[in-house]
């Protein structure tokens, strides 16, 4: 009897955790995030949003590209040439909104319109044309470019938000799979000394130490813990290849997790700190949030483009005309040999143009609601998460200290059955009660870790140390 409650000892002594095997490797929780973070496809997929942005802003600045134009005009009827018209040129939009332009032209034919006339070598002309109405403050150009400056800096939110999730993703799949290997070690170690126990139980019967029915006892315990070994196998399997998703190499091909590699300890008493005014304070810049703002920077650039559609249309063109590229230096302004004109108009009751600025104002009202509303929703998450975490911390420790009295209380029964006061049943029964708080005390620390996670989410942080 002595022999066999020394073999139940054994137990008692393992506490819940494992020998580490040699050939077994740890991969850390940061490394596994250093990893994800520099190969997986969402995170190059976030950094690829930084380039949309930087094209974006390329395309915008394609509207002050200079513009090259040309154009050949001839007809020849019965040996007639009635006009031969050629003129080549180029527009420059500025910043400013002035249009720079230069032409050249060299028409000739006997038919020719009388105002196209030139000297037989040609005329140049060199000038610009401005809004002083619509379009003086902002135009298409301008206000396109703004919007695309505003989306290059919104990017970089957008790209934060989906690194964000994919760290959330992450911390979850790396706790939720530590879980799954420690219960799984548990039981396997459960099972091991169960086997022991059992051999022990036949010996002691063979020897008419024990009645018969302890046998049975004894396998119905290893029978039982050998399914539930089973259910935490085919767990850790499935975590596994939830992880084994998160891993790709350099060459963006996937990874699987080899066999010998194990993950973090999910010790409880880790030093996992939150200061709750530096997250709050954080919420405040969420990228979401960033992203709202960015929204009605660009919402407020459309209202002041729309805003200049109440002005009339007033546009003016000058042009200097030589006939050498040497005469600009001399010509005089509005004296001679120049090319002037002011084209107008206005609609009469502006119905148009009010509308279209009392969308853009109610545009902008509503994004400003939605932007107020996700602050506070953000805000009551945050709040949520810090007391979700601060609760999983108390659960750990009331857990712990209940693991602990399990402990004790097993102790106590193996005594009580060393001195021949207890039973193999009761035994059994406090070793269950031990296993189960050790399984739940191993759920709480990863949700307590994950929660943590979650906590940096909500403040808007993430991979951000």
């Amino acid at each position: 009897m002595r022999k066999l409650a020394l073999l139940i000892l054994l137990f008692f002594s393992f506490h819940g955790s494992f020998a580490q095997s040699p050939g077994l490797d740890t991969l850390r929780f940061q490394d596994f995030l250093e990893w994800v973070r520099a190969f997986h496809p969402v995170s190059r997929q976030a950094d690829i949003t930084l380039e949309m942005g930087q094209m974006e802003v390329r395309t915008a600045r394609g509207g002050f590209d200079p513009l090259l134009f040309g154009n050949l005009d001839q007809k020849t009827y019965k040996s007639t040439d009635y006009y031969d018209r050629r003129e080549a040129g180029v527009t420059i939009p500025t910043m400013a909104g002035i249009e720079l332009m230069g032409t050249y032209e060299q028409n000739s034919g006997q038919f020719l319109d009388p105002e196209n006339s030139v000297p037989s070598g040609g005329l140049f002309a060199a000038g610009a044309a401005v809004n002083v109405g619509q379009g003086l403050i902002l135009d298409e150009r301008r206000a396109a470019l703004r919007q695309a400056k505003i989306y290059q800096q919104s990017t970089e939110a957008e790209r934060q938000v989906l690194l964000n999730e994919l760290y959330l993703k992450g911390a979850e799949t790396y706790w939720k799979w530590s879980e799954s290997f420690f219960n799984m070690k548990a039981f396997e170690e459960a099972v091991r000394l169960t086997k022991i126990r059992y051999e022990a139980v036949k010996r002691s019967f063979e020897q008419g130490d024990v009645a018969a029915i302890d046998t049975v006892e004894a396998y119905t315990q290893l029978l039982s813990r050998q399914y539930r070994l089973q259910g935490l196998q085919n767990q850790y399997f499935v975590q596994t290849q939830m992880l084994s998703s998160f891993l790709w190499n350099e060459e963006e091909e996937p990874m699987m997790l080899n066999s010998y590699v194990f993950p973090q300890s999910l010790d409880p008493e880790d030093d996992f700190m939150i200061n709750n005014e530096e997250l709050r304070v954080l919420v405040g810049n969420h990228p979401q949030l960033q992203m709202a703002d960015f929204e009605l920077a660009s919402l407020d650039v459309e209202r002041r483009l729309k805003s200049q559609s109440l002005l009339p249309v007033v546009k003016l063109k000058y042009n200097f005309l030589v006939e050498s590229l040497d005469g600009f230096e001399q010509a005089p302004f509005f004296e001679n040999n120049y090319k002037f004109g002011v084209s107008f108009y206005t609609p009469i009751l502006w119905r148009k143009a009010r509308g279209s600025v009392g969308l853009a104002k109610a545009k902008i009202d509503f994004k400003q609601n939605s932007r107020d509303l996700k602050e506070l929703e953000l805000r009551n998450k945050l709040e949520a998460e810090i007391d979700t975490w601060s609760t999983y911390n108390l659960q750990v420790q009331t857990v712990r200290e209940n693991v602990n009295n399990l402990e004790r209380l097993l102790y106590a029964e193996m005594r009580k059955f060393e001195m021949g006061e207890s039973s193999l049943f009761l035994v059994n029964a406090r070793e269950v009660s031990v296993f189960d708080a050790r399984i739940t005390l191993n759920g709480l620390a990863a949700k307590r870790k994950i929660s943590f996670a979650k906590v940096r989410y909500a403040s808007g942080i993430g991979f951000e140390q």
